[in-house]
């Protein structure tokens, strides 16, 4: 990032912090949860191994509002359900495919087809240390290597949440993201046009439809809004995904969620975006990002709430508190949590 990018962003994420960080008290809770969302992401995935279909059963039964897909593309243009393009922190690629790694030792969904991804032994994400040693990321969930779990497509989760809405008579919705769109481009894939085909013929066609279509990229989701969509005679309710860098800082500066509500209705930023991390248990310190984009329309799912070790931040004194602080404080609309059961029951239960 350089010097001028890094002063933009900084300099707009002041701006909008500035005007509203203030000492909250347990009175200023808003006590009505009702409309409060619980998005599952990646599936149970504290549970079990992420995007697989065994999570997303598991976090259809502990009665979440939304299920989370992240959507990538195969060689042979597959949609399957998988967060990262490349294969190596979850799978056996490095052993089952030896000499399929591109330049930077890494395995790319792209590079392979549906039938050889379906080959793969899902697991655990870990990380290689120095020596090639596998190591958890997170060490007290599932057993590495353990049970059998391997690749689905995005059509086969469609079909297990809609047998799972028709035979228990929920109504549990989807939240696809487009993954990388720019980087299936530079491969001659449109991942946004497949996605939404596929939603199509699934059912999902218009904004009555219980699904958001979410996305990092402005440019894409730009384009899904005004070409993608009224092409394929369909019109889904749309997510700007927001990290801390600067090329989201112009929707921090002031009529920025004005501007995007035009593309999106919600944003989807990082939790240390809303509620700061320098913030302490005697002063939260929250940016005005809910409100503004309260106040253009859009709603507003944080990311990602976790309760492993080292995960919840200092300023809350558990899990459960933390949620408060975004749900009922900082009146977020919803979480994407990896601990969906913990969520719905805290929603359930808050007074």
């Amino acid at each position: 990032m350089t010097q001028a990018k890094s002063a933009f962003w900084f300099g707009a994420f002041f701006m909008t912090l500035i005007s509203s960080v203030v000492n909250l008290s347990p009175a200023m809770a808003q006590r009505d949860g009702a409309d409060k969302v619980v998005i599952a992401h990646r599936g149970a995935s504290g549970y079990l191994p992420e995007h697989t279909l065994p999570a997303a059963a598991m976090a259809y039964a502990m009665g979440v509002d939304f299920q989370e897909q992240d959507v990538v593309m195969t060689q042979d243009d597959q949609l399957i359900v998988w967060h990262d393009l490349t294969l190596d922190r979850n799978t056996d690629v490095r052993t089952r495919f030896p000499g399929r790694a591109r330049e930077d030792g890494r395995h790319y969904v792209i590079d392979f087809t549906l039938a050889e991804l379906r080959q793969l032994q899902v697991t655990e994400g870990y990380r290689l240390d120095e020596n090639a040693q596998e190591h958890k990321i997170y060490e007290q969930r599932f057993p590495m290597w353990q049970s059998n779990f391997r690749v689905h497509t995005f059509a086969e989760q469609l079909e297990l949440i809609r047998g799972l809405n028709r035979s228990t008579g929920r109504n549990v919705g989807i939240y696809p993201e487009l993954k990388s769109p720019a980087f299936h481009h530079e491969h001659g894939k449109d991942l946004a046009t497949a996605v939404l085909s596929e939603l199509k013929r699934f059912g999902y066609t218009s904004k009555d439809s219980n699904v958001y279509v979410q996305t990092f990229e402005f440019d894409e989701l730009k384009r899904v809004k005004e070409t993608v969509l009224p092409a394929l005679d369909m019109d889904l309710k749309l997510v700007q995904l927001m990290a801390g860098s600067d090329e989201y800082g112009w929707m921090l500066a002031p009529g920025g969620m004005q501007e995007l509500a035009r593309y999106a209705d919600g944003v989807g930023p990082d939790k240390s975006m809303i509620i700061l991390s320098s913030s302490t248990k005697d002063q939260l310190m929250i940016s005005s990002l809910v409100r503004d984009a309260h106040q253009a329309g859009m709603a507003v799912h944080p990311y990602t709430f976790r309760k492993d070790e080292g995960q919840v931040p200092a300023y809350a004194d558990s899990f459960e508190h933390m949620l408060e602080l975004f749900l009922y404080e900082a009146n977020v609309d919803g979480v994407f949590t990896d601990f969906p059961d913990r969520a719905v029951h805290f929603i359930q239960h808050y007074r």
